[in-house]
C-alpha cells in the first residue's frame, strides 16, 4: 500500500485485518519502515491463499525533513526493485501495488506523481480512495468523478472506520494477487451440479 502521509494505510491495513496490526497515529509520517504483514486470507471464492501486505511510508510529508523525505522515495524504490531509469518491462511481476488517495483531495499532483511511478514500476496497480465517509453523497460523486478523470482509471472508494467497500477491497486484492505469477493458487477443480 502506497500513498501520502495521513492517508490512512495503516488504519485501512487494521479495517482489513479486523484486529490492530499496523501501528497508527493522528501525527503524520509516522511510519518510516516498509512494514510487512504475512496474511492467510480464508473464504470469499479463492479458498485459502497467503498474501503480504506491506505498509510503505507515506510520500509529501516526512518528519525529519527532506532528508527523511528522500529516504522514504529511496526506500520504495528499493521495496519494489525499482533502479533509476529502469522501466516495467525489465522488472519481473513480482508485486501488485494499491494507491491509497484522500478521497477528499481529488486529482493532488503527488498522488498523479505517484500513480505515473507505480504504473512504470509495477505490472498490477489500483487506486483506493479513503476517507469516503468524510464526504456528503454529492461531494462523492464528485470526488470520484474528478480522481478517475484525473488518473483515467477506476477508483475503488472504501472507509476504513465505517467498513465502506471493505468487501470490494478485498475482492480487488485478490484479483491483483491472482495475477501475480509468484502468487497463483492452482484451479479449483469444477464443481458438478446436483442432478435432478
Amino acid at each position: 500500500m502506497a500513498g501520502r502521509s495521513n492517508v490512512g494505510k495503516s488504519t485501512l491495513i487494521n479495517a482489513l485485518c479486523r484486529r490492530p496490526l499496523a501501528r497508527t497515529s493522528a501525527a503524520a509520517g509516522k511510519t518510516r519502515l516498509a512494514n510487512g504483514f504475512r496474511l492467510t486470507v480464508e473464504g470469499g471464492g479463492p479458498g485459502r491463499w497467503d498474501m503480504y501486505l506491506v505498509d510503505l511510508p507515506g510520500y509529501g510529508y516526512a518528519r525529519g525533513g527532506g532528508d527523511a523525505a528522500r529516504e522514504f522515495e529511496t526506500l520504495s524504490a528499493a521495496y519494489f526493485g525499482r533502479r533509476e531509469g529502469q522501466q516495467r518491462r525489465t522488472l519481473p511481476a513480482s508485486q501488485s501495488a494499491l494507491l491509497l488517495v484522500d478521497a477528499r483531495h481529488p486529482a493532488l499532483e503527488s498522488d498523479l506523481a505517484a500513480w505515473t511511478w507505480l504504473t512504470e514500476t509495477v505490472v498490477t496497480p489500483a487506486i483506493v480512495a479513503t476517507k469516503i465517509d468524510k464526504l456528503s453523497r454529492a461531494e462523492r460523486l464528485r470526488a470520484l468523478k474528478a480522481n478517475e478523470a484525473a488518473f483515467e482509471h477506476p477508483v475503488l472508494p472504501i472507509s476504513a472506520s465505517t467498513g465502506e467497500g471493505l468487501d470490494e477491497l478485498w475482492k480487488l486484492i485478490e484479483r491483483l494477487t491472482s495475477r501475480n505469477p509468484n502468487n497463483r493458487r492452482p484451479p479449483r477443480p469444477p464443481r458438478r451440479l446436483p442432478r435432478s
